[in-house]
């Protein structure tokens, strides 16, 4: 992992493929949804304009990560990480 991947991690979900190719945000959770057996619908979540969908909705929901980990109970440290 690149010192510049470190410091990114602390502001969104990454995932380098096998390929070697790094996936970030909502790319990088559409990509662990299929993982996972979603199939069919992350594959249309890559496609524009879906995809844009997914990114915008990734940063509305990291950014207010600690007020829905306060709104589900975690007090936020579960949800971003710290304790």
């Amino acid at each position: 992992m690149t010192p510049q991947i470190y410091a990114a991690c602390a502001e969104s979900v990454h995932v380098i493929t096998h390929e070697g190719r790094v996936l970030r945000g909502g790319r990088a959770s559409l990509f662990v949804l299929g993982k996972l057996g979603w199939g069919w619908l992350t594959w249309i979540g890559f496609l524009p304009p879906f995809v844009w969908l997914v990114e915008l909705g990734y940063r509305i929901v990291a950014g207010n990560r600690h007020a829905i980990g306060r709104f589900f109970g975690s007090g936020g440290t579960a949800v971003c990480g710290r304790r």
